[in-house]
């Protein structure tokens, strides 16, 4: 039994299809990290799969459970921890994660031990009587975390657990992740940061215009496009204008600028480099590092949705 099954999926609004035919699985125990471009259907996937939506066609199942049928029996697996905020501004920490606790009917016992061990979890038991509106947007993330873990779940959903946070609120979180992994939790990752599933996820899905484009581990999707090979390389001075220069060096297909850096696209690095160096000589120019890379996940991610507009072979990401 796993701990999601989505099997021929659909969803309709009006005229417009958010979800189609879209099937995967996700054992018990693993990370499971869902990618896409807006408007993609990652949250209609986990409104349906969380049983706030229902779908057009198909079954989704929590544990066994039906997710439409047994949708009780089926949340009761579940923690949720959405990207918009269900915090109540004008209650304390205390207040919020109690409250939560009741909605899903932990004993009061059991809801105080356990609320107590997750505030000093996530560095806020010395602030549990203020009131939330008082508190920075990385305390507030922390505290949706927590009111997602005081059932116990057997199963977490995140979206977008670290979007905007502070590096401490970030650290936390992926430590977190890390320790629910480690204790057989299951946990759905919803992101748009795509380093953070190649660190945290055993496995990724990325969904583009209502469809699984691919599942796979990371290291698995990246062997999927081994032409994707890059050079990395800065130039003393850094000057923007090498971005048009650069593409004209032979076996170069692409180059993005990154920053102070700019990114060669490449199916042989070995001869590229020289070339590189030549250029720098040729500019009175020094080269201060060079790093050839593989394919990341990213370039699966753009390669599969077709994400990223690019003239003549030349791109800036800043």
């Amino acid at each position: 039994m796993h701990a999601i099954e989505v099997s021929h999926i659909s969803k309709k609004f009006g005229l417009l299809t958010a979800l189609d035919d879209v099937n995967f699985t996700v054992s018990k125990g693993e990370t499971f990290g869902f990618l896409g471009p807006n408007g993609a259907g990652k949250t209609t996937t986990i409104r349906i799969l969380t049983g706030i939506s229902t779908p057009t066609k198909g079954t989704a199942k929590i544990f066994g459970k039906d997710i439409i049928l047994e949708t009780t029996a089926a949340r009761k697996q579940m923690g949720i921890v959405h990207e918009t905020s269900n915090i109540y501004d004008d209650l304390s920490a205390w207040q919020n994660l109690m409250f939560t606790a009741e909605l899903y009917t932990v004993a009061k016992k059991e809801r105080e031990l356990r609320g107590k061990d997750l505030l000093e979890l996530f560095g806020l038991w010395e602030r549990r009587n203020d009131k939330v509106h008082g508190f920075s947007k990385g305390m507030k993330r922390r505290l949706t975390l927590a009111m997602g873990l005081i059932n116990n779940p057997r199963l977490l959903f995140l979206d977008e657990p670290t979007s905007g946070l502070d590096v401490q609120s970030n650290l936390i979180i992926r430590d977190v992740i890390r320790d629910l992994n480690a204790r057989g939790v299951t946990v759905f990752l919803t992101t748009h940061n795509i380093e953070e599933a190649n660190l945290a996820c055993d496995r990724v899905a990325i969904i583009n215009r209502g469809r699984i484009a691919a599942i796979d581990s990371p290291e698995r999707l990246k062997k999927t496009i081994q032409s994707a090979q890059s050079i990395e390389v800065a130039f003393d001075p850094a000057d923007p204008r090498r971005l048009e220069e650069l593409i004209q060096i032979p076996g170069v297909s692409e180059v993005r600028k990154q920053g102070d850096k700019f990114r060669l696209f490449t199916e042989d690095p070995s001869e590229v480099i020289p070339a590189i160096m030549e250029y720098a000589g040729d500019h009175n120019s020094r080269v201060l590092s060079v790093t050839t890379f593989g394919p990341s996940l990213e370039d699966v991610f753009i390669k599969l949705t077709g994400l990223e507009i690019r003239t003549k072979g030349v791109s800036t990401v800043d």
